[in-house]
């Protein structure tokens, strides 16, 4: 029998597992704050939770494991971790330290089928989505080895998280318990290259969770050129859906926009950009790319950047430059992966 990893349960399908199985309901937070707030790593550390239960549990559940195949330390104090998980499949998590706290980068996918032209985490497609134990778990396993608390979540790791809506939600609902880890719902943030459909149902579900869009171009042509999902779902039917969130939910959205050398970069583009967004209330997060050398393209100036960000700022945009974090180490999303697979190549040969 595969077992279910002990961190995918929110608190209602504890109670629900307690109740079936004989227990009082109580029972259900005992194991959460076990879990989450003493952040054990066994069963038998669980001292308040009767025997029979734990045996039970035992046989129903696995701590979900993570091997640490690399880890690396930048001189920014950021942390990247390279996971096996039990299947061998791996898998990458990062802490980033902030003026404000600390902010975990969580993974809900291994690979990712979206094909953006930029992004490491596409090399050699999806293989599967993550079990809501295995992104949970992510959060866990960092606090713990690096003995810390962790304030603010960020899920904009490998893969498409709104393809993979069902774990996503039960992580958001797990997380968010104030039995558990207690990270609060706006300090959640959800990043997604736009499928339309999952930004209404999103809206909808998770009111208070930040949603950030990685946009990326100011224009169908452009955008389709570099991401191949707005060939499904083009910039009028994106703006519409994220409207509707804005309305929904009165919270404010984030547009990521990779900077690439000749590519998007344009003074043009940041004019088009400008109009796009006109009377949203909303933020652009300018990023210069993380070069992958696989993927032939390269970051622009330092100038440009600054050029294309004072054009929106003319244009009454409120904007920021994202602070490089990570720079020494493989910080690219996907990036660590992408090295660490090669590498096993180059010994396989």
């Amino acid at each position: 029998m595969n077992k279910r990893s002990i961190y995918g349960l929110t608190m209602d399908e504890w109670e629900d597992f307690v109740v079936t199985n004989g227990q009082p309901k109580f029972r259900a937070a005992q194991i959460f704050d076990w879990l989450y707030v003493k952040q054990v790593a066994s069963f038998d550390e669980m001292l308040n939770v009767p025997k029979a239960l734990k045996a039970l549990m035992t046989n129903v559940f696995d701590f979900t494991t993570f091997e640490v195949v690399r880890h690396q330390e930048a001189s920014d104090g950021t942390h990247k971790f390279l996971f096996r998980l039990p299947d061998k499949n791996t898998i990458e998590t990062v802490l980033m330290k902030h003026a404000y706290g600390l902010s975990i980068c969580v993974t809900t996918q291994i690979g990712c089928r979206i094909g953006c032209s930029f992004c490491a985490s596409t090399i050699g497609g999806l293989v599967r989505n993550l079990e809501a134990g295995e992104i949970v778990g992510q959060v866990v396993h960092v606090a713990r080895a690096l003995q810390v608390r962790i304030g603010h979540v960020v899920v904009m790791g490998i893969g498409e998280p709104f393809e993979n809506y069902g774990a996503l939600t039960n992580f958001i609902h797990i997380i968010n318990h104030d039995k558990g880890l207690n990270i609060g719902a706006r300090h959640i943030t959800v990043s997604t290259s736009g499928i339309v459909p999952k930004i209404y149902e999103f809206a909808d579900d998770h009111k208070q969770v930040s949603l950030a869009i990685s946009l990326h171009a100011p224009n169908d042509h452009l955008r389709t050129t570099i991401m191949k999902i707005n060939r499904a779902y083009p910039l009028s039917d994106l703006m519409k859906a994220v409207r509707y969130y804005l309305k929904e939910t009165k919270r404010r959205i984030t547009f990521e926009y990779i900077l690439m050398k000749d590519v998007n970069d344009l003074d043009e583009y940041a004019y088009q950009l400008a109009k796009l967004i006109k009377g949203m209330n909303c933020h652009v997060n300018l990023i210069p790319m993380n070069a992958v050398a696989e993927l032939g393209l390269s970051r622009s100036s330092k100038s440009q950047v600054m050029r294309f960000k004072e054009i929106l700022e003319k244009e009454k945009v409120n904007v920021t430059v994202r602070r490089e974090m990570g720079a020494n180490i493989d910080a690219a999303c996907g990036q660590l992966r992408a090295t660490e697979r090669a590498r096993q190549r180059d010994k396989a040969n």
